[in-house]
């Protein structure tokens, strides 16, 4: 099995980071083909930057026709519709596996994201997805994208407290990492709160892996049809 995981936004160390932690939780015989676009934004960090991926997206999606399945590695599930209409096969998008993930494991979660703004775009999501009731609330650590490439930064620190605000304020029961660059703080996290934390890489590929395995993908019928040939 293949899959393909696609980061929207251009920066090639944090595709590697995401692919390495696709590839660990990825079962044996499933080969992790993780790229990014050659053009966009180098972080997508709300509305604007997500519009601006989506060409770059899409084209990376429509060159890569060999593979089993399709991870979108931006946590606003950047262009989702688009990418489940063009592929051929199930496409899955971080947030969306991670919500529904927590839902399995707990009452009420939070999610941890980066910067403020990013919030809206989750909270429409969740509520999208009819997950807004399980979920207690969407927090801003205030980290920036790109400060998650620095191990040495403040990063990890302000995540960290502000899960630890979720536990005592939110009486969360489970946090989602809200953003791709924090794949490979889970473990440790989960260890440190004393419960689970989950990663949407993570949570994509294996539900990637059991859809392939049970021989489903999108549906054609309305608005997923495939899309009309246009000048």
């Amino acid at each position: 099995m293949r899959i393909l995981v696609v980061n929207p936004n251009t920066t090639a160390s944090m595709t590697a980071k995401i692919g390495a932690a696709a590839q660990r939780i990825a079962a044996a015989g499933t080969e992790i083909v993780a790229v990014n676009p050659a053009s966009g934004p180098v972080s997508i960090e709300g509305y604007y930057d997500e519009a601006m991926s989506l060409a770059g997206l899409l084209q990376v999606i429509g060159e890569h026709r060999d593979v089993d399945a399709v991870v979108l590695a931006c946590f606003d599930d950047s262009g989702l519709d688009a990418a489940r209409c063009l592929a051929e096969v199930p496409v899955v998008a971080i947030g969306e596996a991670a919500f529904h993930m927590a839902s399995l494991l707990a009452d009420k979660f939070s999610v941890v994201t980066t910067l403020a703004r990013s919030v809206p775009a989750i909270e429409h999501n969740l509520r999208r997805y009819g997950l807004a009731a399980r979920c207690a609330r969407v927090r801003a650590s205030e980290v920036a994208v790109l400060d998650l490439e620095h191990a040495a930064g403040p990063a990890r620190a302000r995540i960290d407290a502000e899960i630890g605000r979720a536990i005592a304020e939110d009486r969360a029961e489970a946090i989602v990492l809200g953003c791709a660059g924090m794949a490979d703080l889970t473990a440790a996290l989960s260890a440190q709160h004393g419960l689970p934390v989950l990663d949407g890489v993570a949570c994509a590929v294996t539900l990637c892996e059991g859809l392939v395995r049970l021989g489903l993908t999108t549906s054609r019928l309305g608005g997923y049809a495939r899309p009309v040939k246009k000048d």
